[in-house]
């Protein structure tokens, strides 16, 4: 299984350095990840890239869409139910944002299952409850396959780049993390195997909070 490329972890740490070296949080608005410093009154913000709209299933068999997540800040990132390699590493790692924010009903985390057809609800609710995943801040959703994969391309911009190619037939997988904000603009970008990178993500959630 490929990791992610020294460069790329390079530059999830020079993000990150350049993130916390100031008091707010910037935008970014392609898979370059290059940062804009923008004020939240800016003119350009009405046009700046957002997550567009979407529908999905979670492990409660509920719809799960943009309104969900309505005046709230969320992580987002990529999974798959049977995964032996990095998601194990990774949830272990968003179960520490679930502690942190378990009764804070402004912060979530929605993980988009890679193999929707076996990820099926059932399969989620089985994989949520051995895990202690709680259903109402951790969202594993499943649903149409290219629909997530479109998504995941062109709204998170999530490339073979940034993750591990499982097989031919297969999406991308990747150890990222985004930090989306309560207008659905991505504000921060985190390796999920990282601990540092955790701690700077619950850090840029505080600030979040802080402008909400």
């Amino acid at each position: 299984m490929r990791v992610s490329s020294p460069v790329w972890l390079l530059l999830i740490s020079l993000l990150g350095a350049s993130v916390h070296a100031a008091e707010s949080l910037p935008y970014y608005n392609s898979q370059e990840f290059s940062p804009h410093w923008l004020d939240a009154d800016s003119p350009e913000l009405k046009s700046f890239h957002r997550i567009p709209a979407f529908s999905f299933t979670d492990q409660d068999g509920n719809s799960v869409t943009e309104k969900t997540f309505e005046d709230k800040i969320y992580v987002a990132g990529f999974f798959f139910s049977t995964c032996p390699g990095i998601c194990p590493k990774i949830r272990s790692k968003l179960n520490k944002v679930q502690t942190t924010y378990l009764d804070d009903p402004d912060v979530k985390i929605l993980q988009h299952s890679i193999r929707p057809t076996t990820d099926t609800k059932e399969i989620l609710k089985d994989y949520a409850e051995e895990h202690g995943i709680e259903s109402s801040t951790w969202y594993l959703v499943t649903g149409d396959k290219e629909r997530i994969y479109s998504l995941a391309k062109s709204a998170y911009f999530a490339s073979e780049d940034l993750g591990n190619i499982q097989n031919t037939n297969d999406f991308l997988h990747t150890e990222t993390l985004l930090l989306i904000d309560k207008n659905r603009h991505i504000r921060g970008i985190y390796n999920g195997l990282n601990s540092a990178s955790i701690d700077y993500l619950l850090t840029d959630i505080a600030t979040l909070k802080s402008t909400m």
